[in-house]
């Protein structure tokens, strides 16, 4: 039985212990293109991911499951070696406390996504970014283009364009590089990792 007919069993919930580790040598392979029309499997995939993030901001399921909480996984970090990642982006209550209106500012599962243009600006994130697939802190601003336009197909097939900006736009290259083979740490500067370079916008 293959990772993913593991994984898509109706009773199968993504967990800690399906996520591969830095380490790893398919989360440093360059992920296959998925072809379309989608495979159900395929489909049934990218739902099993976002699943996964859903139970991963819910206390009690996060609790119960022993999840780390998430905001995107990428199919490569469940030793699935194509172009698939999910992402859930929670909307925050506002200074009083008044729930969002929207629950997420970005809520999609992205079939063979890609970055088609960026900003010349350059963005980190202030707190430094962490990922599932990494247990430890790595300290430094990761350095990442403070908005892109992305190209994407959704489990219909349709092919969609957006623009991000913002903790979005940080979270959809995180997940991108995964599919390309390329960890966050990657993107610090190593000699000097808070080195902020001219017009650098630090996301709090």
């Amino acid at each position: 039985m293959s990772t993913q007919d593991k994984i898509i069993k109706a009773s199968h919930q993504i967990n800690m212990a399906d996520i591969i580790r830095e380490g790893n040598p398919t989360l440093r392979a360059n992920a296959k293109e998925v072809t379309l029309p989608l495979s159900d499997s395929d489909i049934i995939l990218g739902e099993k991911m976002m699943q996964f993030l859903k139970n991963s901001q819910d206390p009690v399921m996060a609790e119960k499951m022993g999840l780390r909480g998430g905001v995107g996984l990428a199919a490569p970090q469940l030793n699935i070696s194509k172009r698939i990642i999910a992402v859930l982006v929670p909307n925050i209550e506002d200074s009083e406390g008044n729930p969002p209106k929207e629950a997420y500012s970005l809520q999609e599962v992205m079939y063979n996504p890609k970055v088609v243009s960026h900003s010349v600006q350059d963005a980190a994130l202030a707190d430094g970014e962490g990922c599932l697939s990494v247990d430890r802190v790595v300290e430094g601003y990761v350095v990442r283009h403070a908005r892109v336009t992305v190209e994407y197909f959704d489990k219909e097939g349709q092919k969609h364009k957006i623009r991000l900006k913002g903790y979005n736009a940080i979270v959809v290259q995180h997940e991108i590089d995964h599919i390309n083979g390329i960890m966050f740490y990657d993107r610090i500067n190593q000699a000097s990792p808070f080195a902020i370079t001219e017009g650098m916008l630090i996301i709090e």
